[in-house]
């Protein structure tokens, strides 16, 4: 297995798990894995009437750095920005619009460590 192909069935696997602790929570996912032409969003989902837009990093170790790091004020924008997009596509008018950060720990024993982090913008 190549390096890229590890990392995606790394990132496959977390989104499963954020997935799963998603609906475990009674948050809907709605679409995995959304693209347009300025970028993607990882799980959009729904928690009343609030669009929930999740981005979902997933680590192994914490020797590149945390889940947390990789989100920068500059992905936050994109992400509410993808998110009015994803909803004006489909003519939905949420409450309001959330992004969560859904950091999945995978360690080399045990079950994976998730720690959801609402609301970052």
């Amino acid at each position: 297995m190549t390096t890229a192909q590890a990392r995606h069935a790394i990132g496959a696997y977390g989104e499963q798990v954020a997935a799963r602790h998603l609906d475990s929570l009674g948050i809907a996912v709605l679409e995995r894995n959304w693209r347009c032409d300025e970028g993607e969003i990882d799980i959009v989902a729904r928690e009343g009437s609030v669009l929930v837009v999740c981005e979902v990093k997933t680590r192994t170790s914490l020797l590149a750095g945390t889940p947390h790091e990789a989100v920068t004020p500059a992905k936050l924008d994109r992400l509410r920005r993808l998110g009015e997009r994803w909803a004006r596509e489909r003519d939905i008018r949420p409450a309001g619009i959330r992004v969560d950060l859904v950091a999945v720990l995978r360690p080399p024993r045990g079950p994976a460590e998730i720690d959801h982090v609402r609301g970052l913008c």
